[in-house]
């Protein structure tokens, strides 16, 4: 077991890189708007549950390998930046659909696959990977036990930070597109802007090191 006094220190380290807005609050809000909250909430499921591969990984070495290799880490940035860009595009061209279906027109998609492109969003994130190497290790204490399971621990932790905070923002954007979304017109236009969102988050996470 991780120590108290780790645990503590980790505890507030995670609560001050999670409030601040990065990649995963972006991604949070263009699903929102685009999917509306039980959309935004899914996703936000999806993308956290993928933290925890990832986690298990970390804690077992394998990150560390795709941290320090150039070519796997460019491999995993490109695929996640490439998913996300899918997903906007996908929200632009579907935009009047997800009008429909906000109005009760058309059968709103598979939770499964919402929840399914949160997961895939999250498990691609190489940020994350890079953030759990460099980090997890420094609240480790050596002679509390299992390496192993205290990172799996520390991680667990963040995992239920994210899912609390990510969930908070997905409710605010939901929240907002209800407000200006009283029309199947304005519905699209906030659709096609969460899917600009999430374009632009591809490029984001493509070109910068932000890790949430």
């Amino acid at each position: 077991m991780v120590p108290l006094d780790n645990l503590l220190a980790f505890t507030l380290a995670a609560v001050v890189l999670i409030i601040i807005p990065g990649p995963s609050v972006l991604f949070t809000i263009g699903r929102a708007l685009a999917l509306g909250r039980i959309g935004g909430l899914l996703s936000v499921l999806g993308n956290a549950l993928g933290l925890l591969p990832v986690i298990g990984l970390v804690a077992l070495g394998v990150g560390g390998l795709v941290a320090q290799s150039v070519v796997l880490f460019t491999i995993v940035k490109v695929a996640g930046a490439g998913y996300l860009v899918y997903l906007g595009i996908q929200a632009i061209r579907h935009r009047y659909r997800t009008a429909a279906e906000a109005g009760g027109g058309v059968a709103p998609r598979s939770a499964w696959r919402q929840l399914g492109e949160g997961f895939v969003v999250g498990i691609t994130n190489p940020k994350t990977i890079a953030f759990f190497v460099a980090v997890l290790p420094q609240f480790v204490d050596l002679s509390a036990g299992a390496v192993p399971l205290q990172m799996i621990q520390l991680g667990l932790v963040f995992f239920a930070i994210a899912l609390i905070s990510d969930g908070a923002w997905a409710l605010a954007a939901a929240g907002a597109r209800t407000w200006f979304g009283k029309s199947p017109k304005r519905i699209a236009t906030l659709s096609g802007i969460g899917g600009g969102l999430m374009i632009g988050l591809g490029g984001l996470l493509l070109f910068t090191g932000n890790e949430h």
